[in-house]
């Protein structure tokens, strides 16, 4: 049973659209994610429509229904894992607390994103095989991310729970160290997201010089 069947199968009980329309919507969705794989594991250049399809188990006609070009499936990849950073961004900053709680939240969030598929896409593809104005769209949706981060390290300093920096490039530090998991990461290896999460966070935020306790 194909990719496709079982999730004809699924989308029967779907009230809230069309059978057909959320037949449609998940097929599409399958596409993205299977695409998503295949890149993270061969790069954007290796991989044909006709990989994606037979990692589906259709047809690479059938692939034109739901999608126009490769560049448009990454295009969709890519945007699809910002969204998620800038949605899991916000819902942390949104659970409140002080500057340092929701620093760490968002810590998380986003290691924890670029361990999944659009995440990792975003990270280990780019937009840079993008046409120019879909990679200057994407861009901006990725200095939403950097100004997030900026924004609550500049806090945290003034709530005297970070040490005075530049937080500028404070975020850049811990933006680039948090995208580089989305790099190694390997869904097989001894660590899991919420391992390599948590060890990120609290690396990034207590350093590895061992400290003298408090007398």
């Amino acid at each position: 049973m194909s990719k496709f069947t079982e999730i004809n199968v699924r989308s029967a009980s779907s009230q809230a659209l069309s059978a057909r329309e959320q037949s449609r919507m998940a097929k599409r969705q399958a596409v993205l994610s299977t695409a998503a794989q295949l890149f993270n594991e061969r790069g954007f250049h290796a991989t044909s429509l006709d990989d994606i399809a037979a990692r589906l188990g259709v047809s690479k006609p059938t692939l034109y229904y739901y999608v126009k070009s490769k560049d448009q499936i990454l295009l969709e990849c890519v945007r699809q894992g910002l969204e998620m950073t800038l949605e899991g961004i916000e819902v942390s900053r949104q659970a409140g607390g002080t500057a340092l709680d929701q620093l760490e939240a968002c810590m998380r969030v986003y290691a924890r994103i670029v361990t999944m598929d659009f995440g990792m896409c975003l990270i280990r593809v780019g937009d840079e095989q993008l046409p120019p104005e879909s990679r200057k769209a994407l861009r901006r949706m990725k200095a939403q991310i950097d100004l997030a981060f900026r924004r609550l390290v500049e806090a945290g300093v003034q709530q005297g729970l970070l040490a005075p920096c530049d937080p500028k490039m404070t975020a850049f530090m811990i933006g680039g160290a948090l995208s580089w998991i989305g790099k190694w990461y390997d869904s097989g290896g001894a660590y899991s997201p919420d391992e390599i999460s948590e060890q990120a966070v609290r690396t990034l935020l207590q350093g590895v010089l061992l400290r003298e306790s408090a007398t």
